[in-house]
């Protein structure tokens, strides 16, 4: 395995099926069994999902976990049914349960030690990618995925093409991991990593405490990627020695299933033997060098997470807020909360300013209020929240109303995520945030403020190998052609919450023909009105970004659509819709040619031109010109063909 990433290295070791000596590369169609998998509160949508899939068991009961976090704060009769079914249904199948209140799924993850290093760990979540922090290979699956490795155990997988991150220098005082993904999201702005995986190597990982990396991971997801995994160190190792002794402190002798002394001590020789690092032959697609040193503060927004720019130069904007957050699974550990506390100290809230915060679980919480910070940020006129999602998500107490501005520590703030789409929120770290809360304005703390100076990056990227035209066998069943008319939605970035807005997310009873009735909501609300059925939905680059709900492919299918075409998409987008049985398809250059002839001024266009897709030749023809896309293999139409995953696992299910 000379010649494989640490990311290969370890999807290697999850792989199943393999031939003798196979070994396993980016780009390869694996199935995998994942250590664990996370579900939140989309479990109440998977277990109808698992239970038509015609299985009573879960195969292995020790390989899923139940978190509930992210509607918590809703108190009504429908949740308050929902969450005890889940409950019910944890005990009956004897999977782990965390209750509402616990904390945020991907800490618990991290907490409680499922999220090991060396280990293959997956979500029904977005940032599933936070494991990397701790050396464990953190990837998004989606719903349908849930339930079929509830199933069989496994579930299938691309291996992405891995981009190496390679760090130097440390951070100066007062500058954060999540400073370093806002610049980075920033200045490496089109697509660099999109669908790709990272690792982060080099002597600046050594200087980043593990609540840093794991931000860092977290955050590799608004960059596009699908992982961002850190190798373990000892820094890995003392962090896991020390949420042993906090165990052993809570009751002596209390054995934890996960985190012990034989797992810390296998864990040091590991690291001893080179387990964490790449082969020495190991190809990366493109290296990315950051010089830690050279990165200030920063503030990203409103609505995306390209447009940062330092902390000291947006203050001078005076951008007055109304809100201001210290919240989610980024932003929200001891690491966060106490600087804050520091920078407000004894002093109030600007009047103006609603202030809100919460841990990212009841560990967090209560550490913070031994030590005092917790009483602090309420001293302040800060409004605690549950450990919980809560308003990074657009649910519960605090959220953005017509014409508000607010500064976030979330991971995201994609317009209405956060409540209305007529408000603006800015994201940056906590303690950017705590002094904004103070000034009433976008500002940061004194001593912040002084640093200046561009970041130091460098980018090299690998050639890559030009593919040939082939033609493709057609399974019975899949269309060798279709035909239809372009309508054009020219936003770049669409992200799921302009797709399917996330207040209709959790509600489990949404038909399909409601979730039609609501699509592009949240983008236009006229795309209803204009579309078809039977049309072909043309956008930019980078469609489907953001959060991993599924309904953003199912709303478009049962709209009527007949497959999406864009220059790019989310992976996790992509897995969600071919589950479902939708096809999509990049065709960056038909995209170039359609926003000439087109522009971007109308949020929704009908063309008017029909194009002829040509799944054989892999081409689609528009007007005179002929466009090609990579082909449609016999995995995916399988897929189509069978209306999604869901009843592939029903076709290959077997008494393994």
């Amino acid at each position: 395995m000379t010649n494989q990433t640490l990311i290969e290295r370890i999807a290697q070791m999850f792989a199943v099926g393999l031939h003798e000596d196979e070994q396993v590369q980016s780009g390869d169609f694996v199935s995998i069994h994942p250590a664990h998998i996370l579900t939140h509160d989309n479990t109440g949508a998977i277990i109808p999902k698992f239970q038509n899939i015609g299985v009573d068991r879960i195969l292995d009961p020790r390989q899923p976990v139940f978190a509930l976090d992210h509607n918590i704060q809703d108190t009504s009769v429908a949740t308050r049914n929902k969450y005890e079914a889940i409950r019910a249904f944890a005990i009956d199948q004897q999977v782990d349960f965390y209750p509402a209140g616990r904390g945020i799924g991907h800490q618990i993850m991290v907490e409680e030690g499922y999220a090991w290093p060396s280990t293959l760990v997956v979500a029904s979540d977005s940032h599933a990618n936070m494991y990397g922090g701790l050396g464990c290979l953190g990837t998004p699956i989606v719903r349908t995925d849930a339930a079929g490795i509830w199933a069989t155990g496994k579930t299938w997988w691309q291996i992405p093409p891995v981009v190496k991150i390679t760090l130097t220098g440390e951070l100066r005082f007062g500058v954060t991991g999540k400073d370093v993904m806002l610049a980075l999201c920033s200045h490496f702005n089109k697509d660099e990593v999109l669908n790709h995986a990272l690792e982060f190597h080099g002597a600046g990982v050594e200087t980043l405490s593990v609540d840093q990396r794991l931000s860092m991971a977290n955050m590799s997801t608004e960059w596009g990627a699908l992982a961002g995994l850190f190798p373990a160190d000892t820094m890995t190792v003392k962090w896991f020695e020390q949420r042993l002794e906090a165990i052993q402190a809570f009751k002596a002798k209390h054995y934890h299933p996960r985190i012990t002394p034989k797992r810390i001590e296998i864990l040091k020789q590991q690291i001893q033997d080179g387990l964490f690092l790449p082969g020495p032959d190991s190809s990366y697609t493109s290296e990315i060098k950051v010089d830690l040193s050279t990165v200030i503060p920063m503030v990203a927004g409103p609505h995306d997470l390209k447009t940062a720019v330092p902390a000291s130069k947006i203050r001078e904007m005076l951008i007055v807020i109304q809100k201001a957050y210290l919240v989610s699974c980024v932003n929200a550990r001891v690491e966060d909360l106490t600087p804050a506390a520091v920078i407000i100290g004894r002093k109030k809230v600007a009047p103006h300013v609603k202030f809100y915060f919460a841990a990212a679980s009841s560990l967090v919480q209560k550490t913070c209020e031994a030590q005092g910070t917790w009483q602090t940020l309420i001293h302040s006129g800060a409004k605690p929240l549950p450990p919980g999602c809560g308003p990074c998500i657009g649910l519960g107490e605090g959220l953005m109303e017509d014409g508000e501005t607010g500064i976030s520590a979330t991971n995201r703030n994609f317009k209405g995520r956060m409540g209305s789409k007529n408000s603006e929120v800015y994201l940056a770290s906590p303690a950017v945030v705590a002094q904004s809360a103070l000034s009433g304005y976008i500002n940061c703390p004194p001593a912040l403020c002084k640093y200046d100076g561009p970041i130091r990056v460098h980018r090299s990227v690998r050639p890559q190998m030009e593919s040939h035209d082939t033609l493709v066998q057609i399974m019975e069943g899949f269309p060798e052609s279709i035909t239809g008319e372009l309508v054009y939605c020219p936003a770049d970035n669409m992200n799921t919450d302009a797709i399917y807005p996330g207040k209709y997310t959790y509600q489990d009873d949404f038909t399909l023909e409601q979730q039609a009735k609501v699509v592009m909501e949240n983008y236009d609300p006229a795309f209803g009105r204009i579309v078809k059925k039977g049309d072909i939905l043309i956008g930019g680059t980078n469609f489907g970004t953001g959060s991993s709900r599924e309904q953003a492919a199912t709303a478009l299918k049962y709209k009527g659509i007949q497959l999406v075409i864009a220059g790019s998409f989310s992976e996790t987008y992509k897995r969600n819709a071919l589950n479902n049985g939708f096809l999509l398809l990049e065709i960056p250059r038909l995209v170039d040619v359609i926003k000439l002839d087109f522009g971007t001024e109308r949020l929704t266009a009908r063309t008017g031109m029909k194009v002829r897709i040509d799944f054989i030749r892999s081409s689609v023809t528009f007007q005179d010109w002929t466009y090609s896309f990579r082909p449609v293999g016999r995995a995916a139409q399988e897929l189509i063909v069978l209306d999604g995953l869901a009843q592939w696992i029903k076709e290959n299910l077997t008494d393994e």
